[in-house]
C-alpha cells in the first residue's frame, strides 16, 4: 500500500463525502453490528450466534472521514481496529421487510469501529454495557460514500484493512450472518428507522492493536479505499 494520507481531515465530524455529489450525508444515527462473522465471533470466544443480531450505538459526532490523523483516546492501553462495511441510508421505517429494507439504502462505504478493548473485556466480565469502551471522540473513521443510485449492494466483495502496509483483517460480506437487508429489517422492529442512519454491519476475523504512528488502511474490493493514522 502506498501513502495517502493528508495532514489534516477538512470535512467535519457527522459528515461523510458521497462520490460525484457536491453535498455530504449527514449522519444521524449509528448502529454497529456485532458478531456477524462467524470467524469473528469464535476468536472472541463466542461460539454460539444468537436469534438476532447484536447492536449497539455510537454517537453522531464519532463518525469522521478516514483521512489525516485520528486521535489515540485516553484511559486505554490496548485500542484495536474492526474494519467494517457501511451502508448509510435515505429513507427508513418501521416494521421493514427485507425488500423494503434494501430500497432504504442510500450509499455505501468502508469503515472502522475502533474499540478500547481492555475496557470492552473489563465490561463484558462484570456484565456492564460496553458505552466506554465503544464511544469515543472519532472512534469510526470511514471513507466516502458511493451511492447505490437505486441498485442493490454487491453480495460478495472484500473487505481489508492494512496496518503499516501489513494485511491484517480480510473478509468477505458473503460471510456475514446476517446480510445487509436482514440487518436493516431487524433494526426497524426495535427503532423507527430515518434518513442519515448509518449501520455498521460487523466486522471479519483479524481484529488487533494499533499504536500511536500507525498508519491504517481499509478497502472494499477495488471500489473504495481510505488511510488514516493514529495520532
Amino acid at each position: 500500500m502506498t501513502n495517502k494520507s493528508s495532514t489534516s481531515n477538512s470535512v467535519q465530524p457527522g459528515f461523510l463525502p458521497v462520490r460525484g455529489r457536491a453535498d455530504p450525508f449527514k449522519v444521524n444515527r449509528v448502529f454497529c453490528i456485532g458478531r456477524n462473522y462467524l470467524a469473528h465471533a469464535k476468536e472472541m470466544g463466542q461460539s454460539k450466534i444468537g436469534p438476532e443480531p447484536i447492536c449497539f450505538l455510537k454517537p453522531q459526532n464519532s463518525v469522521v472521514l478516514a483521512r489525516g490523523r485520528v486521535e489515540y483516546p485516553p484511559r486505554t492501553e490496548r485500542l484495536e481496529h474492526e474494519v467494517e462495511l457501511i451502508v448509510a441510508l435515505s429513507s427508513g421505517g418501521h416494521e421493514l421487510d427485507q425488500h423494503q429494507a434494501e430500497k432504504c439504502i442510500f450509499a455505501y462505504g468502508v469503515g472502522v469501529d475502533l474499540t478500547r478493548r481492555d475496557l470492552q473485556a473489563e465490561a463484558k466480565k462484570n456484565g456492564h454495557p460496553w458505552s466506554t469502551a465503544k464511544v469515543f471522540k472519532a472512534s469510526a473513521p470511514c471513507s466516502e460514500l458511493i451511492p447505490t443510485d437505486g441498485d442493490f449492494l454487491p453480495e460478495t466483495g472484500a473487505l481489508r484493512l492494512f496496518v503499516n502496509d501489513a494485511l491484517q483483517q480480510e473478509g468477505d460480506i458473503s460471510q456475514m450472518i446476517w446480510s445487509v437487508g436482514e440487518l436493516i429489517a431487524v433494526l426497524s422492529t426495535y427503532f423507527e428507522l430515518e434518513a442519515g442512519d448509518i449501520i455498521m454491519t460487523g466486522t471479519p476475523e483479524g481484529v488487533g492493536p494499533i499504536m500511536t504512528g500507525d498508519i491504517i488502511d481499509i478497502e472494499f474490493e477495488d471500489l473504495i479505499h481510505a488511510q488514516f493514522a493514529i495520532g
